[in-house]
């Protein structure tokens, strides 16, 4: 798990991470969020809109650790959700949870 969390600031300095809902609401809208990331502590109201969009737009939506934790491995405060926007790096999330 300290994988991905280490790969997600990875990204996150790429440049290939929004957060925030207002942030990936838009991501998602716009079709560039590949995949989702969604907090397991995030409230019922956040995580029924975010699996709610990801299930219409077809983006693959992962629950996964605290908000604090998410947050830590950006660099920034907790936060409930976080989209991915490289294909690449997405996959490579995706294959690391498989494992």
């Amino acid at each position: 798990m300290d994988k991905i969390y280490s790969f997600l600031g990875l990204c996150q300095k790429a440049g290939k991470v929004v957060s925030g809902e207002v942030g990936c609401e838009i991501a998602v809208r716009n079709k560039t969020a590949k995949l989702l990331l969604l907090a397991e502590d995030a409230s019922e109201n956040t995580q029924k809109k975010f699996q709610n969009s990801a299930a219409y737009y077809h983006i693959p939506i992962l629950v996964l650790g605290s908000k604090q934790r998410i947050g830590m491995a950006l660099g920034k405060e907790s936060r409930a959700i976080i989209a991915i926007t490289e294909e690449g790096f997405a996959k490579s999330i995706l294959q690391k949870i498989e494992q």
